[in-house]
C-alpha cells in the first residue's frame, strides 16, 4: 500500500464536497443477515419485494462483490435551513421530505463518488464500484462499521459530527486500505424519535415496521393506504422527517454546502389545491429532476388527497370531489375518503 494513501483519500473526499470519509471491510457487518432475515420473516418490508429477492447481497456485501477488500463510506450533509417540521401546521399545504425538495441527490452524490473513485484508480490502481442507495448494499451498517455514525433507535444513521441530515454513498475497492474503528451507540435513554412517530412505526427501539412508516406509505406503497393509517399522514405528501428532525444530535449538524439541496420555492410548502389537479404531463414537468418523479402522478395525487382529507379545510372539498371518479382506483378512493372526512369535520362529527 502506498504511504499516506488513506490520508490523501480523505482529504480528496472533502475537496470533492463530502463532509465525512471512513473505511471498513465489506465483511465487517456480520450481524446484518440475521437482522435482515428477522425483518423479512415478520413481513415488515411490506410491498418491497426487492428486499427479499436480493437479501443474499444486502446481508453480505462480500457476496455482492467478492473481490472487494475495502469499503469507503462517505457522508454528505443536506441539513435544512429551517425547521422541517414547521410546515406540518399549514394544513392547506403539502409537506415534502427535506431530501426531496430539490434535485435528486442520487445524481449529485454519484457524480462525486465517481470522481473520487477515478482519482483513486489513477493514483493507486485497483478496481472500484460506487453505490448510492440504488443497489442491495447495507449502507447504514457499513456506515457504523466504518465509524461514520451509528444506527439510532429509529434505525437511521446518526453522526456525532453531522447529526441526522446526511446522505450516504460508498466506494467499494479491491485495494486493501487502513480501516477506521466502528462507531458505538450514543442514543442513551433518549427515545424522542420513537415517541414522535405519528403512525407508531417502531415496534421497539432499533426496529422499524415499514408497513406503518410514512416514508414507505407515501413512496413505496402501491394502491390505497390502510384507512386507520391515513389520519397519521397529516399533510405529508412525500416522505417524513419527524424521527430525524427531533434527534438531539442535530445540534452538531453542519450546513449543507451543495446548493442543489436547498429547497425550491415551489416545493417548500406547495398548495394542495394546485398539486391535486396535476395530470401526468403536468406532474412530470413540475417534478423533472426530482426524486418525487419516480412515484408517478397517481401515487402522488393519492397522497395529496389524503392530506386534503386531513386538512379540515372546507374550501378543498370541491377539489377532492372532482377526483372521485379518477381513472386510477387509488386516487378515486382517496378522493372519496377526503370528501367524507371534510364533510365529517364540517358537521362537527368525531
Amino acid at each position: 500500500m502506498k504511504t499516506g494513501l488513506k490520508q490523501r483519500l480523505v482529504a480528496r473526499a472533502l475537496e470533492e464536497g463530502f463532509d465525512a470519509c471512513r473505511l471498513c471491510r465489506p465483511w465487517d457487518v456480520g450481524h446484518v443477515p440475521a437482522r435482515l432475515a428477522a425483518f423479512l420473516d415478520a413481513g415488515r418490508h411490506g410491498q418491497m419485494g426487492w428486499m427479499e429477492e436480493r437479501a443474499h447481497w444486502r446481508g453480505a456485501p462480500e457476496v455482492l462483490w467478492p473481490e472487494a477488500r475495502t469499503v469507503i463510506v462517505l457522508g454528505e450533509s443536506y441539513t435544512p435551513e429551517a425547521d422541517p417540521l414547521a410546515g406540518l401546521a399549514r394544513r392547506d399545504r403539502g409537506n415534502i421530505s427535506v431530501y426531496a425538495r430539490n434535485r435528486d441527490y442520487h445524481d449529485t452524490v454519484k457524480k462525486r463518488l465517481k470522481r473520487l473513485a477515478r482519482w483513486l484508480i489513477d493514483g493507486a490502481g485497483g478496481e472500484v464500484k460506487v453505490f448510492v442507495d440504488t443497489a442491495p448494499v447495507p449502507e447504514k451498517p457499513l456506515g457504523q462499521a466504518a465509524g461514520l455514525g451509528w444506527q439510532g433507535k429509529h434505525t437511521n444513521l446518526v453522526s456525532r459530527d453531522l447529526g441526522s441530515w446526511f446522505f450516504i454513498g460508498s466506494v467499494f475497492t479491491t485495494l486493501e486500505l487502513d480501516t477506521d474503528t466502528a462507531e458505538v451507540d450514543h442514543c442513551g435513554s433518549c427515545r424522542a424519535c420513537l415517541d414522535v412517530c405519528p403512525t407508531d412505526a417502531f415496534p421497539a427501539p432499533y426496529q422499524l415496521d415499514a408497513r406503518r412508516c410514512i416514508s414507505y406509505l407515501t413512496i413505496e406503497h402501491k394502491g390505497p393506504v390502510d384507512e386507520d393509517l391515513r389520519p397519521g399522514l397529516g399533510n405529508r405528501i412525500y416522505g417524513c422527517d419527524d424521527c430525524l428532525a427531533v434527534c438531539p444530535w442535530n445540534k452538531f449538524a453542519v450546513e449543507a454546502r451543495e446548493v442543489k439541496y436547498a429547497a425550491r420555492d415551489d416545493l417548500l410548502a406547495p398548495k394542495l389545491a394546485d398539486l391535486s389537479v396535476l395530470d401526468d404531463a403536468g406532474f412530470r414537468a413540475r417534478f423533472s429532476g426530482s426524486p418525487i418523479k419516480r412515484i408517478g402522478r397517481d401515487r402522488f395525487v393519492r397522497n395529496v388527497l389524503y392530506a386534503i382529507g386531513n386538512s379540515g379545510e372546507p374550501g378543498l372539498r370541491a377539489v377532492a370531489q372532482g377526483l372521485c371518479e379518477d381513472a386510477d382506483a387509488a386516487v378515486a378512493d382517496a378522493a372519496r375518503w377526503a370528501v367524507m372526512r371534510l364533510d365529517r369535520d364540517a358537521n362537527g362529527l368525531a
